[in-house]
Formats: structure tokens, sequence, C-alpha cells
């Protein structure tokens, strides 16, 4: 059985912004179709997670893999959670 390290999804973001207050909904609402939790990781906490990301959030990730930016589809991330 393969053990996974960390969060399957990760949502990143930060407070007051629109696009992440919906997007959250999205992946909670998901996430919890699939029996998955996810971690949200506020992109003014790091640096590196600052600079990749700026302006363009949210993002989010699955598996360690960049699903969304900005507008996320509940399609693509149940794509991405099928696989």
């Amino acid at each position: 059985m393969e053990q996974r390290i960390g969060p399957r999804i990760v949502l990143y973001g930060k407070p007051g912004c629109h696009l992440c207050d919906e997007a959250r909904l999205i992946v909670a609402a998901v996430a919890a179709e699939f029996g998955e939790e996810f971690t949200e990781r506020d992109i003014r906490d790091d640096p590196e997670d600052l600079r990749e990301y700026g302006e363009w959030i949210p993002v989010v990730v699955v598996d360690g893999v960049e699903i969304g930016r900005l507008r996320i589809r509940t399609e693509d991330l149940r794509r991405a959670l099928s696989r």
C-alpha cells in the first residue's frame, strides 16, 4: 500500500482574497466528495511561495501538480483526484 507524505490537496492563497474564498468553497466540496482533506497555505508565510505565486492566487495543487490558478474549476479538481 502506497503511503502518502503530506497533504494531497494544497490551496495557496492569502486572507482578503475573494478568489481564494471562492476556491476554498470549491476545494472543500470536491475534497469531501472524494473523502480527502486539504491544506491551506498563506503565501505570505513563506518567501518562496510569495515569489512563486505572488498575485496569481489562488493556486490549487494536487499530488504536487498545479491544477489551477485564479479561477479554480470543479471539473479540473475532480479529474485530478480521480487519477
